[in-house]
């Protein structure tokens, strides 16, 4: 885990309405649990269903400037974990190996297309596979690896 490592709670999608507020796609549950985002260059002066509004953005042009922005906080600003629980920012780099401590690759991508996350890992060859995140597949994970059961692991 690196504490500062900047995650993105959220992206601008445009302005909404002409006095500078702004739609926000969320990719996690929450937003207005934070008040300050990248590095402090926007300050969140209120948040609802899905409508920002910024410290010092007060109409449509500034607004529409900040369309594709992504909002993010430090890693050590997020909730702390319970047993099992993981933040993708976490995953993505991990070094992936079989239980047998065979070397995989390493993690790219945490996806998510309905039934649970699915852990996207890149061998040096550059080829990718996709493991479901379940027990069955991946039996333990730290801040250094990502252990893959061989029955998971694709060629």
């Amino acid at each position: 885990m690196h504490p500062d490592r900047p995650v993105t709670l959220a992206v601008i999608t445009g302005a909404h309405g002409v006095t500078g507020e702004v739609r926000v796609k969320l990719f996690g549950e929450e937003l207005d649990a934070y008040r300050s985002f990248n590095g402090g260059a926007l300050v969140l002066e209120r948040y609802r269903n899905g409508i920002a509004r910024f410290v010092g953005v007060n109409d449509r042009n500034a607004a529409e400037a900040l369309r594709g922005t992504e909002l993010t906080v430090p890693r050590s600003s997020l909730p702390p974990l319970g047993e099992g629980e993981y933040y993708h920012v976490d995953l993505i780099g991990l070094a992936a190996v079989t239980t047998a401590g065979e070397p995989l690759g390493h993690v790219v991508a945490v996806d998510n297309f309905g039934a649970g996350d699915v852990i996207e890992i890149e061998r040096d060859t550059g080829r990718r596979f996709m493991v479901p995140m379940t027990a069955a597949a991946v039996p333990c994970w730290d801040d250094k690896r990502l252990t893959v059961h061989p029955d998971f692991v694709e060629g």
